[in-house]
Formats: C-alpha cells, sequence, structure tokens
C-alpha cells in the first residue's frame, strides 16, 4: 500500500468504526457496552492514524496496520451482530410464549448461543454486563414457559366422559342401550378370548400438542426445574384421570361399607367394578401411559416412576373395592362373582402391575 493512500485508508475506517458506534446506539438495551467497545476502538485508531502519519512509515508496517483494524472491526461487528441478536430475542421473550411458542423456544436458544459467545470471549470490555442480562433472560423465559406448560397441561387434561369410554369398548363388552343394567351382569356372561379383545384407545390430548409439551418439557429440564415439569404434570393428568374414573362410577369403598350391602346391590357393583377394571386399565391407563411417554421423550426423563406416580391414586381407588369384597363376609352366593373378580384381576394383573 503506497504512503499516499494512507490518509484515504485511515479516513475509510474511521468511518466504518463511527458507522458501527450510531448504529448501535439506535438498538435498544444494554449498548452501555458496545459503546465502550468501539470507543476503545476510537482511540487505537488515533492512535495508530498519528503513528502512521509520518511519510517515512514503512509499507510492511503500514500493511500490517490495516489488517489489525480491519481485524478489529470485524470484531466489533461480530459483537454489534451478538446484541442485535440480544434485542430480537428480548422482544420476544417480554411478548411471551403464548402467541407463538415455536418462536419463543427458538428465542431461548438464541439467548443461550449469545451467552456462549460472551463466556468463550470474557476479555471484551463490559461482557459481564451483557452477560449478566442474557442470563437474567434465560431465568424470565424459564418462568414464563412453566407458566406455559402448567396452562396446557390444565387446558388439555379434561376428564373423558363414559360414553366415549364405553365406545372404545370391544362391541361384546359394551353396554347395551336398550339396558342400563345389562354391564351390571357381564359377571354372569362371561366372554371368552377377552384378552385378544381389540380396545381403541381414546384421544386423551390432542396429537398436534403432545410435541409442543415435549418441547418445553425439555426445556424446562435444561433449565434444571425436571421437578416442576413433572409436579404440573402428575397434577394435571392424575386430577383428570381421578375425574375421568368418578364419572364413570368408580368409588372407594372398605369393607364395612361392602358388608353393609344388600346381595343384589353389591352383586350389580361388583359387576360394574369388572367393566370399570377392563376400561381404566385398558382404556385410560393405556392412553395416559403414551401421553407420558410422548411429554417426556428423550432427554433424562424418569419416565416410570413419573407416570406410577400419577396414576398410583386412581389404581388404589380401583382396588380398594376388590379388596373390600375379598375381606367381607363369606357366603355361598359370592363364590362366582369373585371367581369373576379373580379372572379379571388375572387378565388385567400384567398392565396393572408391569409385570
Amino acid at each position: 500500500m503506497a504512503v499516499s493512500a494512507l490518509p484515504r485508508t485511515m479516513d475509510a475506517l474511521t468511518r466504518r468504526a463511527t458507522m458501527l458506534r450510531d448504529s448501535l446506539h439506535k438498538s435498544q438495551g444494554n449498548t452501555d457496552g458496545m459503546v465502550a467497545i468501539l470507543g476503545s476502538f476510537d482511540h487505537r485508531l488515533s492512535a495508530l492514524e498519528a503513528a502512521m502519519r509520518p511519510t517515512q512509515v514503512r509499507t510492511h508496517a503500514i500493511r500490517m496496520a490495516h489488517e489489525n483494524i480491519d481485524k478489529t472491526l470485524k470484531a466489533g461487528e461480530a459483537i454489534l451482530a451478538q446484541f442485535d441478536l440480544t434485542r430480537r430475542a428480548e422482544a420476544t421473550i417480554l411478548r411471551g410464549p403464548h402467541e407463538d411458542l415455536e418462536s419463543y423456544l427458538e428465542a431461548v436458544d438464541t439467548l443461550k448461543g449469545i451467552s456462549r459467545f460472551f463466556s468463550s470471549n470474557k476479555n471484551f470490555r463490559s461482557s459481564e454486563g451483557i452477560l449478566n442480562h442474557v442470563n437474567g433472560l434465560l431465568a424470565k423465559s424459564s418462568l414464563k414457559i412453566e407458566e406455559e406448560f402448567k396452562q396446557l397441561m390444565t387446558t388439555y387434561s379434561k376428564p373423558i366422559e363414559p360414553d366415549r369410554l364405553f365406545d372404545c369398548l370391544p362391541k361384546s363388552l359394551r353396554p347395551s342401550k336398550d339396558d342400563e343394567d345389562e354391564n351390571a351382569n357381564q359377571s354372569d356372561h362371561p366372554s371368552k378370548g377377552l384378552e385378544t379383545a381389540v380396545y381403541k384407545i381414546p384421544t386423551l390430548v390432542p396429537p398436534r400438542i403432545l410435541p409442543l409439551m415435549n418441547d418445553i418439557a425439555q426445556q424446562l429440564v435444561q433449565a434444571g426445574n425436571q421437578q416442576s415439569c413433572y409436579k404440573i404434570y402428575r397434577e394435571s393428568r392424575g386430577s383428570a384421570l381421578e375425574s375421568s374414573l368418578r364419572k364413570l362410577g368408580v368409588e372407594k369403598l372398605t369393607k364395612d361399607d361392602v358388608q353393609k350391602m344388600q346381595w343384589e346391590a353389591l352383586e350389580a357393583k361388583i359387576g360394574n367394578w369388572i367393566q370399570f377394571m377392563r376400561i381404566a386399565v385398558k382404556l385410560l391407563l393405556t392412553g395416559e401411559r403414551k401421553i407420558c411417554d410422548q411429554i417426556f421423550e428423550g432427554g433424562n426423563f424418569n419416565k416410570d416412576q413419573c407416570f406410577a406416580e400419577m396414576a398410583t391414586n386412581s389404581v388404589v381407588t380401583l382396588l380398594s373395592f376388590g379388596d373390600a369384597v375379598a375381606k367381607s363376609k363369606r357366603s355361598p352366593e359370592k363364590l362366582f362373582v369373585l371367581l369373576d373378580m379373580y379372572e379379571v384381576m388375572r387378565e388385567l394383573q400384567p398392565e396393572v402391575f408391569g409385570e
């Protein structure tokens, strides 16, 4: 580079630095650190310009200085780009995830990348300030994501109506619409081949929602909120399962409750209980297991424990009636219905107890 071209080169570089500084002044929030960085670039340029003004400066020194200045400006442009990304991601975080969850999660990933950038370049002036700001935004985003997960789980954790459940049973097990008590007499007409009967698993949560729940669960775990994620799932889905069973007619009875019943009433309840057990295990619990597996797919999730804790209260309620009948006073008329209860438990045992 000719010495005569030096003033033009220096002017051009100075203008680039000035433009970067002016552009940064226009961006929103956390610009003080960048202004300080670019201000230091101005001082360096001024010092270099003063040093290179003498006409006897060697050409090699001028070329090296030009390269160093260019590298400095490129570093400044990279930092400015990070500040611009921060500004845009911050706007998305402040709006919240409800309107556009996908964009919100992308903004969270962007902030994580910015945090890594400044963590690996701590020699930049004011890098600590921008790091603190970005990490603060990430903490805020984690709270908003947890709220969104809770809202989604609550919105889509509604009990399922009994009619829908009956429609999912094999035809041989569906209660007759002409005889409301037929389901109570199922124990009198045991069906063959029930273990191979086809059950249609009901849709408990819209399929399009499950991937979103999975994305949020992954983010919560990455943010260290795994236990909150599990708690929200257990409470929402556990409540929906219990409500579905109550609508169906499942109730928790003690030995004393059973002992006080007339035989006809008890026989009807036993027939219902056999039907409820099949519905609960073959339809509801199977459907809930699918939901659990999809929400907690991937990552370091303990799906088995989470599902078991969610379903425990409902399973205990279901089994309490069978236990109460088994412990009640023996009588000859109970023999056949007790055998039917035993058969349904043998049929469902692998699924209830996970054997």
